[in-house]
């Protein structure tokens, strides 16, 4: 049997590993982060000019696809330190209207291992006034749902969903400081029933603990991301639709992210 001494001493080397490994994440992260982040703006203009010439898509699209690349590199860098799991992504049928919990401002990151780039983000206002990112928002037609004109938002969708597009929303509006599920605001359910487009649950674990809000310190953490079963505008009809929806949205998420917790 192992003493209570050997059982305390382990515990003590587990601590100690843990915080060697989140020292070493940390050492790696940042700088590589910044190089990557300046390498990506200088090589932009290039990408851009032979994106265009190879594909012939629309700048927006493009645009899409290498801020997915983007964020790709950065779940490359953490990868010695954090186990990912993706599950469910065959429920994603395109267009659709993707709307996941938020607990970190990784979460955007870890939407690049979606099996497909050409994402729509709809954000509230603050995001579009960090300088270095704001251009290329812009250009990717990112949607402003705290100040931006609904009208535009509807056309903006229309068209990505015309193209099998993704319209994506953290229906929460800003990170969960506690890991529980928060109110929904109704703009992802709005837009699905006025666009007739369905709603895809996605839902995220592990990146609080990856890094927490209010945080700069990384840890090695366990990712899943599971998409489940969409439904489908039309099964809620009326004026009130929308809140119907959305109510039931939020329901199988907590239920599923409930599950998810209990076996992390």
């Amino acid at each position: 049997m192992v003493s209570r001494f050997g059982k305390q001493r382990n515990q003590v080397e587990t601590r100690k590993g843990k915080r060697f490994q989140a020292f070493l994440l940390n050492l790696a992260f940042y700088p590589l982060m910044t190089l990557w982040i300046v390498a990506g703006i200088l090589a932009s203009p290039f990408c851009i000019a032979i994106w265009k010439l190879v594909t012939r898509w629309d700048m927006g699209r493009i645009v899409r696809h290498l801020i997915s690349i983007h964020g790709y590199g950065l779940i490359v860098i953490v990868s010695p330190w954090v186990r990912f799991r993706g599950e469910g992504f065959e429920e994603i049928k395109r267009p659709c209207i993707l709307v996941v919990n938020h607990l970190s401002f990784f979460d955007s990151y870890f939407m690049a291992a979606l099996p497909f780039h050409d994402i729509i983000f709809a954000v509230g206002a603050w995001p579009f006034k960090m300088y270095w990112y704001t251009l290329f928002m812009r250009l990717a037609s990112y949607l402003d749902v705290e100040q931006g004109d609904w009208n535009e938002v509807i056309r903006t969708a229309n068209g990505s969903f015309a193209h099998q597009g993704v319209v994506l929303f953290f229906p929460e509006g800003h990170r969960s400081k506690t890991g529980a599920l928060q109110p929904f605001y109704t703009g992802a359910f709005r837009l699905a029933r006025e666009t007739g487009v369905p709603i895809v649950p996605l839902c995220i674990t592990g990146t609080d603990t990856l890094l927490p809000p209010g945080r700069f310190s990384l840890h090695p953490a366990r990712v899943r991301l599971k998409a489940l079963p969409p439904l489908d505008p039309a099964d809620f009809p009326g004026n009130s639709g929308h809140v119907a929806l959305r109510k039931e949205v939020r329901e199988r998420m907590a239920h599923a992210l409930k599950e998810m917790q209990g076996e992390s």
